[in-house]
């Protein structure tokens, strides 16, 4: 797309994300527009809808941020692609849906703004996005799903379950990639979740997963999660790993159970002979979240490169949390108080580091905010778009 077409397309959507609940509206628009014209489209999704419409919103965003940044843009679209199999997509619905979304854009719009460049400029987008989710769906021969029993579930923390299964095959993924999920008591709700082990060929995955007390799936996998369960993952999705092509040391600063992808990036180093220097902060609001130090301090004990930072905003655990707070192995960083993304930033110059930042969505800017202003490029900065 040339440069004119681009700036269309986000002045668009600015326009409407600027306007009280724009974005909800929008979704909510495009998804009675799909559903009314394709009625056999609405099997795909669950009953309830919010939390897919707040992903579609993300994904546009993300990818209208990208457009005249080709290559992260188009290898998202590609594992989107890829994914969307899971629904039994076919080349059909694309078209469906790029109508559907000019249609409430142009509603939503109105006259005055959804001009007749306007309106080429986001056919072309939308031709752009569907081109290419459909040709890698289409050149695809893998599965498009993955099936895998639950072998073990294990609650670390009241709203905390570290979860192994065994899949029916082995599947390909970086380590640092994630998948989405669903669970037999949330058909058709999928979630992302990040393998907290690197990819192996005897098909074991593991998953760490927190409650969310507004969530509807979450407190399924937390608490409602029984061995032998049959979890259902579609393809992998995310460009985190180590960046090999770039001769830098590493930052990763992870929060809660966002510390799954990075223990998979580290897990996966410890098996090769050469590694950057890394430094992982790990951060959590009470002592015990830090339920999976002990396995980061073994892992530097044996490795050199690694060196690892507890964080916690309190030091003291909350009442109904009685194990005691487990001390570092001797040479080990003693842990820190604070919020993690300050205290990373404040602890040493990481202006020359490849940077990973994984957690909420006000983790990760207000990680990304405090390392620019102490001078880290925001091209050294990653993060996925939908995790």
């Amino acid at each position: 797309m040339d440069s004119t077409a681009i700036s269309l397309v986000r002045t668009t959507f600015k326009a409407v994300a600027a306007i009280e609940d724009g974005p909800a509206r929008l979704t909510q628009s495009f998804y009675s527009v799909l559903f009314a014209n394709n009625p056999e489209v609405r099997a795909f999704f669950p009953a309830a809808m919010e939390a897919q419409r707040e992903r579609l919103v993300h994904a546009i965003a993300y990818v209208i941020d990208q457009l005249d940044d080709p290559e992260p843009v188009l290898l998202f679209l590609a594992q989107l692609g890829r994914d969307h199999r899971k629904y039994g997509v076919v080349d059909a619905h694309y078209t469906a849906v790029g109508n559907a979304l000019i249609f409430a854009l142009k509603n939503f719009a109105g006259n005055e703004l959804w001009t007749d460049e306007v309106d080429n400029a986001w056919r072309e987008a939308i031709a752009l996005i569907a081109s290419v989710m459909m040709e890698a769906a289409n050149a695809e021969t893998g599965p498009a799903t993955w099936n895998g029993t639950v072998v073990e579930h294990k609650q670390v923390l009241q709203d905390v379950a570290v979860v192994r299964l065994q899949l029916d095959r082995p599947m390909e993924y970086g380590a640092g990639q994630y998948v989405s999920v669903t669970v037999p008591g949330r058909p058709r709700m999928w979630r992302y979740l990040s393998p907290a082990i690197p990819a192996n060929p005897e098909g074991q995955i593991e998953f760490h997963v927190r409650r969310v007390s507004s969530g509807w799936v979450s407190p399924a996998m937390v608490g409602q999660t029984n061995l032998g369960d049959t979890w259902t993952m579609g393809s992998p999705l995310g460009a985190l790993g180590v960046d090999r092509t770039q001769n830098r040391d590493m930052l990763m600063i992870g929060s809660g159970t966002g510390i799954a992808p990075l223990r998979a990036q580290l897990m996966e180093m410890a098996m090769r002979a050469n590694n950057p220097n890394v430094h992982v902060f790990v951060g959590g609001n009470y002592p015990c979240d830090l339920y999976d130090i002990e396995t980061l301090w073994q892992l530097s004990l044996t490795n050199p490169w690694l060196t690892v930072v507890p964080v916690s905003e309190e030091d003291t655990n909350p009442w109904w949390h009685l194990d005691p707070i487990p001390s570092p192995p001797a040479g080990m960083y003693k842990r820190m108080t604070g919020k993690v993304s300050a205290v990373a930033a404040d602890f040493g110059d990481w202006s020359n580091h490849d940077v990973q930042i994984v957690g909420s969505a006000s983790t990760i800017q207000t990680a990304k905010f405090r390392l620019q202003a102490r001078g880290v490029p925001v091209e050294n900065m990653r993060h996925d778009p939908l995790y």
